[in-house]
């Protein structure tokens, strides 16, 4: 296993971690760089709120897992950690079914925030979504909800 901090594609390792929401949600890596994170989803009945179009959560939820993914793998040259602490999404165009394709690149990778920008395109590369992502640098071992910051692997 290659350490975060390396330079390359992580997207299986991330792949292989993920749990919780991510795997609620059925979101598959397809690239994990410092300089670009992409992420699919298959659109299923999890997804979508009552009138049957993706509920804006789930936009606003991978607009924040591939930023932050990013931002991670950026983070971790330094030994570093992020959290997010803003999220700003906008939802552009209904989806009902298909599959969404979410890209996220750095606007500004600081010492101690970074913003990332997402794209969420449907399968005929229409933007159905859009978001950026302000996050917190964190020291390794820093305290964060009362507990060191580690990487749960």
């Amino acid at each position: 296993m290659t350490s975060f901090g390396e330079a390359g594609d992580h997207a299986a390792e991330i792949q292989a971690l993920n749990d919780g929401w991510v795997k609620a949600m059925d979101v598959r890596f397809v690239k994990a760089t410092a300089e670009e994170v992409v992420a699919e989803m298959v659109i299923g009945p999890q997804h979508l709120q009552p009138l049957g179009i993706v509920h804006g959560g789930v936009y606003a939820g991978l607009v924040e897992t591939v930023t932050s993914i990013g931002a991670s793998l950026n983070a971790a040259k330094d030994d570093g950690h992020v959290v997010g602490l803003e999220n700003h999404s906008s939802f552009l165009r209904a989806t009902r079914a298909g599959k969404l394709t979410a890209t996220a690149v750095p606007l500004v990778t600081g010492r101690r925030t970074q913003v990332w920008e997402a794209t969420i395109r449907d399968e005929q590369g229409r933007t159905a979504a859009t978001g950026r992502v302000r996050l917190f640098v964190l020291e390794a071992g820093s305290q964060l909800a009362g507990e060191a910051s580690t990487l749960k692997r």
